[in-house]
């Protein structure tokens, strides 16, 4: 692996990766559920990956390395989880590849119906695949382009939704009631403290991603820098990007407004002003959000695999890289997967695929939670052996740790109590139990394997 990402990419990329298509697709569903309310969700769950992230970049800044959280797992809590985590968090990416190729098809397909959805998903597949294996910059060159377009198109939004509600954007259809709408149709709490609830269920996924920032610096030139600087800034991202732009909707038009759910949050707001082809901008941008998390989650997926391949939990072919740092069997690895999915979303959408879809759905949970217990674990070997490599340290430590393992874990509890949730948490259950149980395995006979070996290298050297 070779330090191929400038610092302008880093930054993008995190910036970039807490700006997933769940923001602009999923927060209607979210606002339709909660009301106003889905504010307090949003910020529930940003404080959640706040403090996630705070615990990751404390290990990260310390020891950067390419599967990150999953190699941390592995020397704080076990072979076991490192092998676990590292391969449910492959699938979770792998199964997004299909999701985002699948979006993504859809939307040139709208513009070009004359060919096929399927054609377009794997031009789109075989696109990013390519530029993933030229070498780790071609990927940071993309993704700082992909990210740059989505954070100005999200500035943009909001500074112009802000103008429009307090009446001064010049031209602009919406009657600007300011903040008027967040109480005036059902107060802030139309449908109950509960709906809250229900609302982090909704939000939480679109939050996966923030991470990706930790991997990509053992490809920087100062890792720690990079990670200092990300971690320390995504409290600004997350209330700026999440809570601002759904702020600006929920001040644009009522939270029960027919048009948020029919068109889109962010198409409803920005035809309540007026701004001509609404959909089609949107679109575009969508798009852009699409592409994004597809290359992000090519080359999270396959560096993942790289390092399990390197620590001996998948096959040693993907941990070989090219004369460019490249790890080409692990990205094509990937891939593969990620083109079976999408068959698998073409010709068995309700069944097979939905399957894929849900025993991934909780595995973000899982990430963050698996983080939580190894960073009470690492810092303390971290202060014993490199103190002075702690330049980033977490809030409260250990309180505030235990205080996120406490919130993930209601929130997993919860989710069996969801119809919706409940398929989704047992479903990544029955894959994680599976998973792990494949690893406490391997590791009881590579334990064999080892006794095994020193009793006959004992007899050799007594029989000697």
């Amino acid at each position: 692996m070779k330090a191929g990402l400038k610092n302008r990419h880093l930054s993008m990329i995190a910036i970039g990766g807490v700006i997933g298509a769940g923001l602009f697709v999923g927060s209607s569903a979210g606002i339709a559920a909660a009301g106003p309310a889905i504010l307090v969700s949003y910020a529930l769950v940003g404080t959640m990956v706040v403090l996630v992230m705070r615990m990751l970049g404390e290990m990260a800044a310390a020891r950067p390395a390419s599967g990150s959280f999953s190699e941390y797992a592995d020397q704080a809590l076990g072979r076991w989880a490192g092998f676990s985590i590292g391969w449910l968090y492959w699938f979770f990416w792998v199964v997004v590849l299909a999701v985002e190729a699948t979006a993504g098809a859809v939307i040139l397909n709208g513009w070009m119906p004359a060919v096929p959805q399927w054609a377009w998903a794997l031009a789109v597949m075989v696109v990013l695949t390519a530029t993933n294996l030229v070498s780790v910059g071609s990927y940071g060159e993309f993704e700082f382009w992909f990210a740059g377009i989505k954070v100005v198109a999200i500035g943009g939004f909001i500074v112009v939704g802000l103008l429009a509600v307090f009446g001064l954007l010049p031209g602009s259809d919406n009657p600007g009631a300011g903040f008027a709408h967040l109480t005036d149709t059902g107060g802030f709490l139309p449908n109950g403290w509960g709906s809250i609830l229900t609302g982090i269920l909704m939000v939480v996924f679109s939050f996966m991603g923030s991470e990706i920032v930790t991997l990509a610096a053992g490809e920087s030139q100062d890792p720690q820098r990079a990670v200092s600087k990300a971690t320390n800034s995504v409290i600004w991202r997350i209330g700026f990007f999440y809570l601002g732009s759904v702020l600006v909707v929920l001040t644009l038009l009522p939270w029960n407004d027919p048009s948020i759910t029919d068109e889109g949050s962010y198409v409803a707001a920005l035809n309540s002003i007026g701004i001509p082809h609404a959909g089609e901008v949107m679109n575009v941008i969508v798009l852009t959000a699409v592409l994004s998390c597809l290359n992000s989650g090519l080359y999270t997926a396959s560096r993942m695999a790289f390092s399990l391949g390197r620590r001996g939990d998948a096959p040693a072919s993907f941990a070989t890289t090219t004369t460019s740092g490249v790890p080409r069997p692990a990205i094509l690895g990937s891939v593969v997967f990620g083109f079976v999915a999408v068959f698998f979303n073409y010709l068995w959408p309700d069944t097979v695929f939905a399957f894929l879809l849900n025993s991934s759905g909780a595995v973000a949970l899982f990430v963050w939670l698996v983080i939580c217990c190894t960073q009470l674990r690492m810092r303390r070997v971290i202060e014993q052996e490199t103190p002075e490599k702690l330049v980033v340290r977490m809030w409260l430590f250990p309180y505030l740790t235990w205080a996120t393992i406490g919130m993930i874990v209601f929130v997993l509890v919860y989710m069996l109590f969801d119809d919706v949730g409940r398929e989704q948490v047992l479903l990544s259950l029955l894959v994680a139990a599976v998973v792990v149980a494949i690893a406490v395995v391997r590791e009881l006979r590579g334990r064999r394997t080892a006794g095994h070996a020193d009793r006959e290298s004992h007899d050799l050297s007594g029989k000697t």
